[in-house]
């Protein structure tokens, strides 16, 4: 409390104010005496055709029955020339395990910038601002709406973009566009298309991704027919579902492809197997022959004996158990043990058959183990 004043309060409650200097108080339950609070600040001033932003550590000491002390300590300074030209004079950092360790004995000196001068110069900013005629000129009226002083003031000063929006009113798109990196280069000549059509972007970050998935999709992003949806969400939506089915094609082709680089190395492996089949009557059960068969057998089954490449296990062997030419199970066999290791329906469930596919398979597995034998 800056008076010092001090009295007993008749209920506990969460604010109060000092009957002593008339200032609104919140109310701290604590066995303390001595209290110091910190708080940084920053002013934005001038100096001839320079914009600078000082930034200050606000230290105040409380004691009960005592008048409480403060001292500021400036910790740097940012300035920028009419053409956004930056440069920090500051206090020297020192290393420690918080952002803002200084040397508070170190002299003001130009400095590179770094994560703890940017940290400070977010912090809450005096209100009245002096200002040069340059950035007046280019847009500013003492409002950075929640853009940081750091990023808008030097694109105000080197960047006609930032310009035209913070003129137009448009200033949630310049919030986004200099909080995204590279967002401008990427976005500003679809944007300028739009706005010229008279569209209303009302969600810029919706409508941006949007124009990523159309840049995706090899659409024309300078025409206003795909850049100017009266739907966005539902066209944003629509977009996305034609990009998943595109990605998923190119995952296909991407397998294909390797399951064609994979073919020589399982023949190396198995084909020593092809050929084996047997049944009792009912279920058939026969090798998988080639990659392609592998990737078939996933896709039908819904489980991973393709994604998961058994084809190229060593230990391994992979049959598929049918009946009247229809996948029942997939059955895994150990070349090690030639006992079934697994044996899956469809989603990986057990189906009736199973004991009977496990049991047949178990009673033919010296097939197997003649073809390892006979190639030994």
């Amino acid at each position: 409390m800056d008076c010092g004043h001090s009295w007993t309060k008749e209920k506990p409650t969460d604010t109060c104010i000092c009957p002593h200097c008339g200032a609104r108080l919140q109310v701290k339950e604590t066995f303390e005496r001595k209290i110091r609070q910190k708080q940084y600040f920053t002013i934005l001033t001038t100096c001839g055709e320079y914009q600078i932003l000082r930034m200050f550590l606000l230290s105040v000491e409380m004691e009960k029955g005592c008048k409480a002390s403060s001292y500021t300590f400036e910790i740097g300074q940012y300035w920028w020339n009419a053409q956004g030209r930056k440069t920090i004079i500051a206090v020297q950092r020192t290393l420690g395990r918080y952002i803002d360790t200084f040397s508070f004995c170190s002299p003001m000196a130009v400095r590179n910038d770094n994560e703890a001068y940017r940290h400070i110069s977010y912090s809450p900013i005096y209100p009245k601002f002096k200002v040069t005629d340059t950035l007046r000129r280019n847009g500013f009226k003492d409002d950075f709406h929640e853009i940081p002083p750091t990023t808008l003031i030097p694109a105000l000063l080197s960047d006609s973009r930032a310009e035209t929006l913070m003129k137009s009113g448009r200033t949630d798109h310049l919030r986004y566009f200099l909080g995204k990196r590279r967002a401008f280069d990427e976005y500003w000549q679809s944007y300028k298309i739009a706005v010229r059509n008279g569209y209303d972007i009302t969600d810029i970050s919706l409508w941006c991704d949007y124009v990523d998935m159309l840049r995706r999709l090899n659409k024309d992003i300078h025409s206003p027919k795909f850049l100017c949806p009266t739907n966005l969400k539902a066209e944003h939506d629509r977009r996305q579902e034609e990009l998943n089915r595109q990605r998923e094609r190119e995952e296909i082709a991407q397998k294909q492809q390797k399951a064609m680089e994979d073919e020589k190395r399982f023949k190396e492996l198995k084909s020593k197997f092809f050929g084996i089949h047997f049944t009792d009557g009912t279920i058939q059960v026969h090798v998988l022959e080639s990659v392609r068969e592998h990737l078939e057998e996933g896709a039908t089954m819904h489980h991973c004996v393709f994604s998961n490449e058994y084809y190229l296990k060593e230990d391994s062997l992979i049959l598929s158990a049918t009946i009247e030419g229809k996948r029942i199970e997939t059955i895994e066999v150990s070349l090690k043990s030639f006992e079934v290791v697994q044996s899956r329906g469809v989603c990986n469930k057990n189906t009736e058959y199973h004991e009977q596919i496990v049991n047949l398979v178990n009673a033919n597995r010296r097939l197997i183990s003649q073809r390892m034998k006979a190639t030994a």
